[in-house]
């Protein structure tokens, strides 16, 4: 484990000398069946409690028989055994995805228009934006939604959002929709705007705001979830067979990528952009079709938990090894990027039209937070909290801590969504209250020059995600990719928590972490995260077969070229979902 006197070269040195698992045959508490399969050869990276290393695992139907020495695991064998050999190649827990919002991934692949600038996509200006929702537009009947998905205003030459004018250049006929890279900002053009009668006179709602311009007039820009979802309550939500085509395509993207277990990171207790609670069937559909490679953890917002705790809403048996219930989700601020998140001191640099003290906004009054908060823990349930700024931070800490009071549990786990400007003394916070972090990791590359330049400025960026200072205080935590804010890619993730290097090249490496961690934090620390400790997230008899077998040992490789990695198989309760060519 790193200490306050490790530098980063002696960490990466230690995460790469992790102990060699010896096991002998006494030990493996052999099961009255022969495996069905048995992997020898290769560098089985466990992420049990000692980060131990093994040659072999031996499967029986979906769970974990043995792990040890070849010639342990090879005595296991009987004659229907397979054995697959794995030629020095690592094998490590399949990825614990601890935030996203599976199957959203697959929107741009089957209905909507990427918007991406680079490095993602090819979106430099606003012209180009228009031009891509143009090629969509012709191909779409008059009075149809057009969405595009991905857009940044800081990353087109003119650095700004989409306004209705500019959107009303693609059509007038076509309602049009655009979802911001950070889906905390929305663009509509004058026919969306006019289906969703914002006009004028409209008044922003509460944690929302439609963007005017010097006569009151809405520009199409719209802030937050309570505006642009006046937009998009107002777009068809995708059928049930659409559904089933997202789970299924974006399965198989998860599955290409090491992911044997995929979070919904919200679903609303209506139709919207961002979920559906149709979702809930058609997740049990896919899994009895077999078009759901992988497992899923479900986070509802607050709206729907309530209406499964009442009874009003009914999931299908979201308990299982498949599917699960999980932690209900909240929002305490915005997006730093779209300068919504809420911070304790003002932006860098201040945007436009706002006042030189300007720090964001929180979502809502720090006592609703609370009552809300108060009201699930009470109810027992795990809770997730969406919180980008340290002023955001500070609010649910507060409301986490006010909740024990009211009633004592030791080991709620509620988890702090990005954490991405948390400070020490707030680290040191949760773990006085029992709080977990999940760290927005991937920020650094994708938003890191930005942070430093505009954001944040160079002292509050270079921390931000910081996972160093968390594990100096041994906090637990979890690292993220939010897709489909960014891909779904744990191997650049890991090689930005490990390296911490911008889009620009610049490095923000007072907060980087092992490699071991960096891994332990998208498996084992992550399924802790969802109280599935006990059953998945690390190579251990009686667990879950889920696993990934890669091109290159991320232990020992050049720590640059984490990003690199190649997932060459992935399996799920010990079936293969994913094989690389």
């Amino acid at each position: 484990m790193l200490t306050t006197k490790m530098n980063r070269r002696e960490a990466v040195t230690l995460a790469g000398s992790a102990l060699l698992l010896s096991v002998t045959g006494e030990r493996i508490a052999k099961a009255a069946d022969s495996p069905d399969v048995i992997y020898v050869n290769g560098k089985i990276i466990t992420a049990n409690s000692q980060n131990g290393i093994a040659e072999a695992i031996a499967i029986a139907g979906d769970k974990i028989q043995a792990v040890g020495q070849n010639d342990v695991i090879r005595a296991t064998a009987g004659p229907a055994t397979k054995v697959v050999d794995l030629g020095g190649k690592a094998m490590i827990p399949g990825i614990f995805d601890p935030h996203s919002h599976f199957p959203l991934s697959a929107n741009t692949v089957l209905f909507q228009v990427d918007l991406s600038s680079p490095p993602v996509g090819k979106i430099t200006t606003i012209d180009g934006i228009i031009v891509a929702l143009k090629q969509k537009a012709e191909k779409t009947p008059p009075g149809q939604w057009v969405v595009g998905v991905g857009y940044d205003d800081t990353l087109v030459a003119e650095k700004r959002h989409p306004t209705r004018q500019d959107l009303d250049k693609v059509s007038t006929e076509h309602p049009i929709y655009l979802m911001h890279v950070s889906y905390h900002f929305g663009a509509a053009n004058s026919k969306a705007l006019e289906i969703a009668r914002i006009t004028k006179a409209t008044p922003d709602p509460a944690g929302g705001k439609f963007r005017r311009d010097s006569a009151g007039e809405p520009t199409g820009v719209l802030e937050e979830l309570p505006a642009y979802e006046r937009v998009t309550s107002q777009i068809s939500p995708p059928t049930a067979e659409q559904w089933g085509e997202l789970i299924r395509v974006a399965g198989q993207q998860y599955a290409a990528q090491g992911v044997t277990t995929a979070q919904h990171g919200f679903l609303a207790d209506e139709p919207g952009i961002l979920s559906d609670p149709a979702l809930l069937p058609a997740f049990a559909q896919a899994v009895e079709k077999g078009d759901l490679p992988i497992r899923v953890v479900v986070w509802p917002g607050v709206k729907f938990s309530k209406k499964l705790q009442s009874g009003q809403a009914k999931a299908p048996d979201m308990d299982s090894s498949r599917l699960k219930i999980g932690a209900t989700k909240m929002f305490a601020d915005g997006s730093i990027q779209g300068y919504t998140g809420y911070l304790s001191k003002p932006y860098h640099v201040i945007p436009a039209g706002k006042q030189q003290d300007y720090r964001g906004e929180p979502a809502m009054p720090r006592d609703e937070l609370v009552k809300l908060v108060v009201s699930e823990h009470k109810a027992g349930k795990q809770i997730a909290i969406h919180g980008n700024g340290d002023a955001a931070i500070d609010d649910i800490l507060y409301a986490y801590e006010q909740a024990q009071k009211e009633q004592s549990r030791p080991d709620a786990r509620h988890i702090i969504v990005h954490s991405q400007t948390a400070r020490d003394d707030q680290l040191d916070k949760m773990k006085e209250v029992g709080a977990t972090p999940s760290f927005f990791s991937l920020h650094v590359y994708y938003w890191g020059d930005r942070h430093r330049d505009i954001f944040l400025g160079p002292d509050r960026a270079a921390r931000i995600s910081p996972a160093r200072s968390a594990l100096q205080r041994g906090l637990r935590f979890t690292i993220h990719t939010d897709t489909p804010v960014v891909p779904m890619e744990p191997f650049r993730l890991m090689w930005a928590a490990v390296n911490r290097v911008t889009a620009g090249g610049a490095r923000l490496d007072h907060e980087d972490i092992a490699p071991m961690q960096a891994l332990r934090a998208l498996t084992i620390d992550a399924a802790w995260q969802a109280f599935e400790e006990n059953r998945r997230g690390s190579i251990e008899q009686g667990k879950l077969a889920d696993l990934a077998v890669l091109s290159d040992d991320p232990l020992s490789i050049d720590p640059m070229k984490i990003k690199d990695i190649k997932v060459l198989e992935t399996i799920v309760g010990g079936k293969t979902v994913y094989r690389l060519g």
